[in-house]
């Protein structure tokens, strides 16, 4: 069910346009049922509304509808500025005008989703008033009306079409490193950080992927219930991946003839670009005293007292580099404008983000000429053993 689908798994597909051109309506009319509040008056819509859906063939996806771009004021600067976020996590946009047309508004959307690298469809709304000219856009057009139900199965096949192959085809999570048969030992460690009764979600997706396979997961928690596995396997296991707070002592103990590597490790090939975050990682040798290092992470949670972003993470970066590093932190989708400020940033494994999601952020630090790695990648660098667990990806 797409409700049951992790949040960073569902395509999120936004709605944007000025204050009442239909937004609502049109999410209504996409899902077959009330959603958002419709009104005549402008400005109904105020925080975004999201609507889980499941778009067939694609799969799960999360709809949001978002107040208007042109709202005024300073209440309706502070939706803008939310709408704005929305759009910074869409995989697809639908740029919603209605039977005035395109104007300025339209306009500089379309140049922002372009600039962004999102793929949109001008979606003309309330076509039964009338169908205005757009004149050349830079993408498909399709005139609605969500009122009656006009083209809205034509605008789903639409956006169907509209889905990035890389969207479509994920890149491989584990199951191209292994075969059929094989075995996996995944070292899991269960302490205070583990949510209560569960794994964490990077864990749940390594172990289905390697089910998936057709092969076998043996799941332990610490270095030496990984021997004591080891020695009762009539052949060694095709691969270990490990927790990255762990990393050394597992790796201490895994021959260096077993393939090694960590959950953040594989989510970083999965969810961002491989070679991005490998670079990021060996830049932090680089650091100097006075250098600052954001550590953002795309969800927020309490702040326990051995908190991996804000106590492990710049405790071991400080003793590896032997440098007085200044730290900051953003979560959720607080991710800074400007990032020219930092030496570093080194980002959380993103599963609670979309690939695209992911992928915006690293291009975002790239473009500012700041080397960018994840959580696992940090750790593994500042603990001696990055080229290993980098070996089973050819790199």
């Amino acid at each position: 069910m797409a409700e049951t689908a992790p949040r960073g798994e569902r395509l999120n597909i936004g709605l944007f346009g000025r204050r009442n051109v239909g937004k609502s309506s049109l999410l209504n009319a996409l899902c077959g049922q009330s959603v958002s509040i419709v009104s005549d008056t402008a400005g109904t819509t105020t925080d975004a509304v999201s609507k889980i859906y499941e778009l067939i063939p694609v799969g799960p996806v999360t709809f949001f509808d978002t107040a208007g771009i042109d709202d005024t004021g300073d209440i309706g600067e502070l939706r803008v500025q939310a709408t704005r976020k929305v759009m910074n996590k869409a995989d697809i946009a639908l740029l919603v005008t209605d039977e005035t047309g395109v104007g300025a508004y339209e306009k500089t959307l379309i140049d922002t989703m372009t600039a962004l690298k999102i793929p949109f469809i001008l979606v003309v709304n309330k076509s039964d008033r009338a169908r205005p000219e757009t004149g050349a856009v830079p993408c498909p057009v399709l005139s609605v009306c969500a009122k009656t139900g006009e083209n809205i199965e034509e605008l789903k096949q639409l956006i169907k079409d509209t889905v990035p192959d890389h969207l479509k085809n994920a890149p491989a999570l584990v199951r191209d490193l292994i075969r059929a048969g094989q075995t996996v030992v995944c070292v899991a460690p269960i302490d205070t950080s583990a949510p209560k009764g569960r794994l964490i979600l990077p864990q749940v997706q390594v172990i289905r992927d390697i089910l998936d396979a057709r092969a076998y997961a043996y799941v332990v928690q610490n270095d030496q219930d990984f021997l004591n596995v080891n020695a009762g396997l009539k052949t060694p296991p095709a691969l270990v991946v490990t927790d990255s707070q762990l990393i050394k002592s597992v790796a201490a103990a895994v021959p260096d003839d077993i393939p090694l590597t960590t959950f953040s490790t594989l989510f970083a090939r999965y969810k961002g670009d491989l070679k991005i975050l490998l670079d990021g990682a060996r830049k932090l040798r680089e650091l100097r005293d006075g250098d600052a290092v954001l550590i953002a992470e795309a969800c927020s949670h309490h702040v326990q007292d051995d908190d991996i972003a804000r106590v492990k993470m710049p405790a071991l970066i400080k003793k590896a580099t032997g440098r007085d590093i200044r730290f900051e932190w953003s979560a959720g989708v607080d991710f800074p404008a400007d990032l020219r400020r930092f030496k570093v940033v080194i980002h959380c494994g993103g599963c609670m983000l979309s690939r695209l999601e992911t992928l915006r952020r690293l291009n975002e630090c790239v473009r500012c000429g700041v080397p960018v790695t994840n959580f696992g990648m940090a750790l593994s660098a500042m603990q001696g053993v990055l080229d290993r667990v980098v070996r089973p990806f050819g790199v």
